[in-house]
């Protein structure tokens, strides 16, 4: 279901609303797994993890929940919504909070 351009959408209570897309989670799997495909990342992208993202956006949001970090895709988000209360532990709330994959023309809509 989860393709290019998609985002995972993530809502922090008393802060607002951050994005990351898809591609960037994808990617972090690709990676781990290229050694399967000898060691070629994009071989990895294409015939492995994009089919699983493809297939339920279960395995995109179970990868970025447990086996990936704040810090992994903190150079790849956008703030969506801000709202004017202190920000708060991202690293807390990306392991806890619910995400949703979101098509990229609905990352803003709530």
């Amino acid at each position: 279901m989860a393709k290019k351009g998609d985002w995972v959408r993530l809502e922090v209570p008393d802060y607002g609303v951050v994005a990351v897309p898809v591609e960037t989670i994808a990617r972090h799997r690709a990676t781990r797994f290229a050694d399967e495909f000898g060691g070629d990342i994009e071989r990895s992208l294409v015939e492995d993890t994009w089919p699983l993202f493809a297939d339920d956006n279960y395995y995109v949001l179970d990868w970025a929940h447990n086996n990936m970090n704040w810090e992994d895709v903190v150079e790849a988000h956008i703030t969506v919504e801000r709202e004017v209360l202190p920000g708060p532990d991202f690293q807390e709330a990306w392991l806890d909070e619910e995400m949703r994959v979101v098509e990229g023309k609905d990352v803003g809509r709530p």
